[in-house]
């Protein structure tokens, strides 16, 4: 991981990162001009899907929510660049890419300064074919051994310490067969303790219930629940 100074802030780049970025590419404007959108996806926010080259990316800005959000929407308090929350994410995410878990290729973070704040913006890979989960089950069914893979897949994730600060249904993507654990903000490594696990996978229930609370037909029931947590305690028995 290495920054590229800009005159505002500064660019965190990995090995992926283009050498001719500028900040100018953390903005839908510049790929809106160059024609270059291909999608998006809208939650509380426009994610930005862009192409480079034959690359397909993910264009990511960081907006707050909660209490906070009524004072600022995307202002956070500078306290060093690593400690920024895209650094942070990025940092991550390369070290996941590395260890060969299923995560997003990290291409580069943008950090924009202005006194004593900053505003950020991410640029991950996309993963080809994947959608996520509560799309899927909007119109199929997953099979016993998928939701044992997906059980399993989050078990050796929680067994060399890495906490997804906001693990649901929409964070996670399948595509083919495997399954992709996406949107690691606030996410860290800690030390591996069946207390955080077991907080992990009960946000991961309410999110499916909370889901199927809004689409009564969505195939998920308690019996899917079940096989993931049989594909689980497989690998991580104690939690």
């Amino acid at each position: 991981m290495h920054f590229i100074k800009t005159a505002t802030g500064c660019i965190a780049a990995t090995d992926a990162t283009p050498t001719e970025i500028t900040p100018t590419w953390f903005r839908d404007s510049f790929w809106r001009e160059q024609q270059l959108i291909t999608g998006t996806s809208k939650g509380r926010y426009t994610t930005w899907f862009v192409r480079y080259t034959q690359q397909h990316w993910v264009l990511r800005h960081y907006w707050r929510g909660g209490l906070m959000e009524k004072f600022s929407k995307d202002a956070y308090l500078f306290t060093g660049f690593h400690q920024t929350r895209a650094v942070a994410e990025l940092v991550l995410l390369e070290q996941l890419y590395q260890q060969g878990l299923p995560v997003p290729k990290p291409i580069a973070a943008n950090i924009e300064r202005f006194g004593w704040w900053y505003r950020a913006d991410i640029l991950i890979e996309r993963i080809a074919g994947a959608s996520d989960l509560v799309a899927i089950l909007a119109h199929t069914t997953l099979t016993e051994t998928q939701w044992q893979a997906l059980g399993a897949q989050i078990a050796e994730f929680h067994c060399r310490g890495v906490y997804h600060a906001d693990l649901n249904a929409k964070n996670i993507l399948l595509s083919g067969d495997k399954f992709y654990l996406i949107d690691f903000d606030r996410g860290c490594f800690k030390k591996v303790a069946s207390q955080w696990q077991r907080a992990n996978l009960q946000r991961l229930l309410r999110s499916f219930n909370k889901e199927r609370g809004k689409q009564p037909a969505l195939a998920f029931k308690e019996q899917c629940w079940q096989w993931l947590l049989k594909g689980y305690h497989q690998i991580n028995p104690r939690t």
